[in-house]
């Protein structure tokens, strides 16, 4: 499933790889491209769109 989301909280490179993380530690298989101009972030995961939306929230980075 490819997912997108707006992450306007999403600064800079360590912010990426936070949200990278999250999405990771709930889907190892996934793939996370994380923009940090559009502050759009992709992922292609088999997890559900509520699953990863909330594995980014709780990595601290709301999801508009």
């Amino acid at each position: 499933m490819s997912l997108q989301f707006n992450v306007l909280d999403m600064a800079c490179a360590a912010c990426s790889d936070t949200i990278t993380k999250a999405v990771l530690a709930l889907d190892p298989t996934a793939s996370v491209q994380a923009d940090l101009k559009t502050k759009q972030v992709k992922v292609e995961t088999q997890a559900s769109e509520a699953a990863i939306k909330n594995a980014v929230e709780a990595a601290g980075y709301p999801v508009a």
